[in-house]
Formats: structure tokens, sequence, C-alpha cells
């Protein structure tokens, strides 16, 4: 992957994303055809992909063998895990690809990989929050078979989407005869990136506002049980505020990890040095560390589960007690 000249900014170690060119100035999803020096970069995402991997393959086979767990609530849920799941995969097959079996071919496909899973993981956050809100905005109608259609209609759109973004490289569009096309993610192109970055940014935007209608949402309801219980102020006050607390955590975790990466991927070009790539991937993949713990091993009745499975400490038949989005 490496042509002579001086290393590249990574430490002047080639890896996924070192320069072909000598540079060292982009970043390389391209399999090598000679053997490389291992990039301690590499090696720490293919630890996250590994731990990745590890959690969200517990919450896909707790909610793919529990009954109980078919409501659109666990199916969307479902398919977070499952986006994640794939992500952690995909970097390491790259990472054992690029090392142990150079391919160009097989290479674009894990890019490809990697590309729908993420976009498919992020999605899949947003079709959560429209879900949470609904459940607040129409709870008298939430329980209905209209939610069931509207949650698989979601789910078809979210993968039918993330796989066309994916299959792009794959099927011609990547900077592979084109240098000058690339991206700081090569083999991706600057406008296959931007595009990408652009329905992050749309994502998020709708995710804000609808988090910032969810409070209000809260807030209102919480005076409303206040009054109608004569609670005293501060306990109104208290409620309001963990509800508040809960919702900026959300989504203070996915901007944190998400929006360097997204900005970078506007600012950057095939000369930006490799070391900034991966400063700011590096966090985006620890999204997908960080999504089961919060919408996965928070809920009570998939706690139930995984303690059965460990411990036996409940019965597997133990009844789940119905519960909204808006409380996991």
């Amino acid at each position: 992957m490496m042509e002579e000249g001086p290393p590249n900014s990574s430490e002047g170690q080639p890896g996924w994303f070192a320069a072909r060119n000598g540079s060292g100035s982009s970043l390389d999803l391209e399999s090598v055809v000679q053997p490389l020096a291992l990039n301690p970069w590499d090696v720490i995402l293919c630890i996250s992909g590994t731990i990745i991997s590890c959690e969200n393959a517990i919450v896909v086979v707790v909610i793919f063998y529990t009954p109980a767990f078919r409501a659109p609530m666990f199916l969307l849920i479902g398919s977070l895990a499952t986006a994640d799941l794939l992500a952690g995969l995909g970097l390491i097959l790259h990472f054992a690809f690029v090392y142990f079996i150079p391919s160009e071919a097989v290479s674009l496909v894990t890019v490809g990989l990697l590309v729908t899973s993420f976009t498919a993981s992020v999605s899949s956050l947003l079709t959560i929050t429209i879900d949470r809100y609904l459940s607040l905005y129409n709870a008298l109608t939430y329980y209905s078979e209209r939610t069931v259609t509207r949650t698989y209609i979601m789910l078809i759109l979210t993968w039918g989407a993330s796989i066309c973004y994916g299959l792009l490289p794959v099927v011609g569009w990547n900077c592979l005869k084109e240098p000058s096309t690339c991206s700081i993610v090569k083999p991706l192109t600057k406008n296959h990136l931007i595009i990408l970055s652009v329905s992050f940014f749309m994502v998020f935007a709708v995710m804000l506002q609808l988090y910032v209608q969810i409070c209000k949402i809260v807030c209102r309801h919480a005076h409303q049980i206040a009054v109608q219980r004569h609670f005293l102020a501060s306990s109104h006050y208290v409620t309001t505020r963990k509800g508040i607390a809960t919702l900026a955590v959300i989504l203070g975790t996915f901007a944190s990890c998400w929006l360097p990466f997204a900005i970078y991927c506007l600012l950057g070009d095939s000369s930006s040095p490799a070391l900034y790539t991966y400063v700011t991937l590096l966090p985006a993949t620890y999204n997908s560390m960080i999504n089961p713990v919060i919408y996965a091993f928070r809920n009570q009745e998939i706690q139930k589960v995984l303690w059965t499975v460990c411990c036996g400490c409940f019965s597997s038949t133990m009844p789940f007690r119905s519960r909204s989005p808006s409380d996991v």
C-alpha cells in the first residue's frame, strides 16, 4: 500500500489508512499487496470492533430468542444492535483482510459493510427517537396495529437506504482509478463522504428537534401529574430534571461521538494527515460500544432475561410488564 517516500503522519506506520502516494496525507481503507507493519491505531480499532461485536451479539440473541420481545420498541433496539454488531464485525474483518489476506475486491466489500452498518446504526437511533416521541405524543393510540406497520416501514427504509449507501463504493463509485477524487478515507470519494456527512447532520437536526419536543411533553406531563396528585413543587422539579438529564445524556453521547468525524469529513481532503482521521473516527466507533448500554442493558426486561441466563435469579416464565419506549 505504501510506495517509496516519507512516512505518513500516523507515526510512520502504514495501516488501513496509510497513504499510497507516500505523502502521508490520506487515509486508505484499501487492502495492500505486501506485508505491513502493524499500526497501533488499527489494533485499537480492531479491539473496539471485538468489544462492539460481543456487546451487541448479546442484545441480538436476547431479543431474537425471547418471544416477549416482539413489540415495536424491541424491534428497533434489535435493529440498532444488529447494525452495531455488523459494524464491529466489519472493523475486525477489515483488519484481517488488510494485514493477513490482502485483496482489493474483498477490501471494497468490507468498506461497503462498514458504510452500511454505521449508516444503519445512526438511522436506527433516529427511528428510536421517532418512536419515543410518538409514544408520548400519541400515547392513547400508540399500542395499535398502525404502530407496528409504521415500525416495519421505518426498518425497511433504514436498511434500504443504508445498503444503497454501502453498495456505492462496491459497484464503482470509488477513487481507485481516480486518486484525485479521494476523500480522507480511501477508497471513498470526496463526494460520497460529503453525502454521508450531510445525511448525518440532517439526522442529528431531526433528533435534536424531536428531543426538544420530548422535553416539552415530559415537563408538561410531570406538571399535570404533580397538580393532580398534589405533589410539592420540589418533587415536580426533581422528576422533570431527571427526565431532561437522561435525554441530554443520550443526545450528548451521540453528538460527542459522531460530530468530530462528520465535521472533519467536510473539512478534510486527500492531503489531510492520516492521524486526524484516526483521532476522529475512533470516537465514532465508540458510539456503537455505548449504544447497548443506553438502549438495551438499561431496560428492565432485558436485564431480567440476562439475569435468568447468567444466574437463574428470575424464572424464565416471569411475565413482563408492558412498558412504553419513553421508559427506556
